[in-house]
């Protein structure tokens, strides 16, 4: 797509209110389908927790098929206890946003394509999302899974996977894009044979820079983390022992913070499923493993908190946090939870939406009922989009 056709369809994406594009919206994003060379994986409604503080994406609104599901990005400031919208302004984002965090207080945000956008905008914030800049976009669909994007630390490079399977790299500020490798050349590498992979479901760095790939593999036991190590990729997630050993293995999510990348591992399908974290500081060479906690079925969404701690809303609807090293059933979820927030002081907070209102409920340490904390109502224009 050339400058000028950007421009064009930029302009013709342009939100009245915030993200609210007309003629740009989508079928929803909030449960992935499958694309050429990818698996589906958990919802793109998700939170994370970096130096910043916690973010997290959520699509509110009404219908998806009417073109009225608007995704909103809000962020818990560290050391703070409300919560606030930091959506970026300008660019249609009925398609999903994927978050990437960078050092510091920056992260990037992209919006996947939908209607007229047919490509991948990029936004940065290096305030916490108090004002937001354009990168260069992305000339094709990122994927609809959670960790599609990635930023390298203190080089700002990126690593992107796409819909049709393919991995990016691109140079800092997006500025240019090159292929690294696709789903079917990196099944055929003796790493990709080694798992069985299947299809790609994330991509992310070591805490030193090197990339990595994960996805899902048909060989029992094996989890598909794969890193580029001197311009050869080798199979570097951990193998599960046991009775998960023999059950197939799909990575759903992965994320590199400070000095420890966190996967999430989903062993088995259907009602047999397992879910389990697993954390290395070494780039891969060595792993520690959570418990595994069993799910009966798909996971709705997936979200990493502080240090080792993460959260799980099941398909089913019932919610569980992963704190010091063991999984803990949480009440019933208030209606509308779309995000669990696993907090460093051993509170969870819920993401609720009805319509263009947001409700943080938060259910304290030892506590066993979720008490309401905060209301935000997000300005959204029904009928802009479609």
């Amino acid at each position: 797509m050339t400058r000028q056709m950007r421009a064009i369809a930029t302009a013709a994406c342009v939100a009245v209110l915030g993200s609210a594009a007309t003629g740009c919206g989508s079928a929803p994003a909030a449960r992935p389908t499958s694309t050429a060379g990818t698996v589906p994986a958990v919802a793109l409604n998700t939170s994370i927790t970096t130096a910043a503080g916690t973010w997290a994406t959520v699509v509110m609104g009404g219908s998806a098929a009417q073109h009225n599901n608007f995704w909103q990005v809000f962020i818990r400031p560290a050391g703070a206890t409300r919560w606030k919208l930091v959506t970026p302004p300008g660019t249609a984002d009925n398609g999903g946003l994927i978050l990437a965090p960078g050092a510091g207080l920056s992260l990037v945000t992209a919006f996947r394509p939908s209607q007229y956008l047919t490509y991948t905008p990029l936004t940065q914030t290096g305030n916490a999302g108090d004002a937001w800049s354009a990168l260069s976009p992305l000339d094709a669909a990122l994927a609809s899974t959670p960790d599609s994007l990635a930023i390298q630390p203190g080089s700002g490079r990126l690593l992107a996977l796409l819909s049709s399977g393919v991995a990016d790299a691109g140079a800092p500020g997006a500025a240019s894009w090159t292929t690294l490798v696709s789903t079917r050349t990196l099944a055929a590498s003796p790493a990709g044979r080694s798992c069985g992979l299947q299809g790609l479901t994330a991509v992310a760095y070591t805490p030193a820079g090197t990339p990595l790939l994960a996805g899902t593999c048909s060989h029992p036991g094996a989890a598909g983390i794969f890193a580029l190590i001197h311009q050869s990729w080798s199979s570097t997630g951990p193998v599960l022992t046991g009775s998960l050993a023999h059950q197939p293995i799909t990575v759903l999510r992965l994320d590199t913070s400070a000095s420890q990348t966190t996967a999430l591992l989903a062993a088995g399908t259907g009602q047999r499923t397992s879910l389990l974290a697993a954390w290395s500081t070494d780039g891969g060479a060595s792993w520690t493993l959570s418990p595994p906690l069993r799910t009966g079925g798909a996971v709705a969404g997936a979200s990493f908190g502080p240090g080792q701690a993460a959260a799980v809303i099941t398909g089913s609807g019932l919610g569980a946090v992963l704190v010091a090293g063991g999984w803990q059933q949480l009440p019933a979820l208030p209606s509308g939870t779309l995000a669990l927030a696993p907090g460093s002081s051993g509170t969870t907070d819920a993401l609720a939406v009805h319509r263009a209102i947001l409700t943080v409920w938060q259910l304290a340490d030892g506590q066993h009922s979720w008490s309401s904390e905060q209301t935000i109502s997000v300005p959204i224009q029904y009928g802009s989009s479609g």
